[in-house]
């Protein structure tokens, strides 16, 4: 439960999302939603996979907002020929000049940092995305016996091209489901379009201002874990998250039919995280459905596997995921009663 002080704490994290999100403005136009879907992921502590067709600034705005919160930054172009000692770093012999003892001394790669881009990370082999595995969900890197512990907080943005697959190496569901959100940044609209081409002429570079430090960042990450959320809306995010399995008594038919497997438990932890964040961030200081079905696309969008019959009719997992959500709406309301829900919570697609 939320004390005087955390109330506080929580106008304070709004107002700085705010001061973020206008703090990438200057370099960033437009693409809000995803700036404010990654904030979510990072005081969520968890990380992100940005999907999206070459050009849409996707790197650029991982450095801008690493900027804008005065972390320390990476990135990897992950490439065919790319080893894991060049992610996690390598032992190399070094000799000590007073006594002539050689010994091995490890050299920390990239990964050693507060946001780590990992760029195009489907351009290199299996092997070498399992680099990551450990730093993913241990924060840790161990090599030659001996456990190196990463800087906190530890952020993984990776980027991938939908449109290309030739040359490529689909991740693997394991490393997918430690990504908390999957996000797909989409085309600029018409205005924001024209305001990057009339940009492009402007040689001047916008000046940021760190608006949250690596403290300030744990200290809202434990925070968000403090709000608290009903019963009811607790129950709606497990009862969608089980509902995306096939080949269960509370399946539907058309998860039986469309879907080759759903999601697990680490992302009925992450939907609930992710809500959690997105209602301090809306100004408030409990769950509502609201949350969770806003964050419910990017949390399970990869985390449910469709099989040929749903590739074949041009059926994604967002369409799957909507109609869940729509299924199970009218059965809760805001007291956990039966009755249909306010316009509000409803699919903004199904309005």
């Amino acid at each position: 439960m939320l004390q005087q002080d955390d109330v506080q704490s929580a106008q304070m994290l709004q107002e700085a999302c705010q001061q973020i999100t206008e703090q990438v403005s200057k370099v960033i136009v437009g693409q809000q939603d995803v700036v404010q879907q990654i904030l979510i992921a990072l005081f969520g502590q968890g990380h992100c996979l940005l999907i999206g067709v070459p050009g849409l600034a996707k790197t650029l705005m991982v450095r801008t907002l690493s900027r804008a919160l005065s972390l320390d930054f990476n990135r990897i172009q992950f490439t065919p020929d790319l080893m894991p000692a060049d992610i996690t770093g390598t032992e190399v012999i070094q000799e000590d000049a007073a006594t002539g003892q050689r010994d091995f001394r490890f050299v920390t790669g990239p990964v050693f940092t507060n946001v780590l881009l990992a760029d195009e990370i489907n351009r290199t082999p299996p092997k070498t995305q399992a680099a990551l595995l450990e730093a993913m969900q241990e924060r840790q890197v161990t090599a030659g016996g001996k456990r190196h512990e990463l800087p906190d907080p530890f952020f993984v943005l990776a980027t991938q091209n939908p449109i290309e697959q030739e040359g490529t190496y689909p991740l693997p569901e394991a490393q997918l489901d430690r990504f908390m959100l999957n996000v797909l940044v989409d085309y600029p609209a018409e205005a924001d379009e024209l305001e990057i081409i009339k940009q492009t002429a402007d040689a001047t570079e916008a000046e940021l201002s760190a608006v949250l430090d690596a403290k300030q960042i744990l200290d809202a990450a434990r925070l968000v874990r403090q709000v608290p959320i009903a019963d009811h809306v607790a129950r709606f995010a497990l009862q969608l998250i089980r509902a995306t399995r096939p080949g269960r008594e509370e399946s539907l038919e058309l998860v039986d039919e469309l879907v080759m497997w759903g999601a697990g438990p680490r992302a009925g932890q992450d939907l609930v995280l992710a809500a959690k964040v997105k209602a301090l961030m809306s100004g408030r200081l409990s769950v509502d459905l609201e949350d969770i079905q806003a964050v419910a696309y990017p949390v399970l969008r990869h985390r449910v596997k469709t099989n040929f019959n749903a590739e074949s009719d041009g059926i994604s997992s967002d369409d799957i995921i909507r109609q869940l959500i729509e299924h199970l709406l009218p059965a809760t309301d805001n007291e956990g009663r039966s009755g249909k829900l306010p316009e509000v919570f409803r699919s903004p697609d199904a309005r």
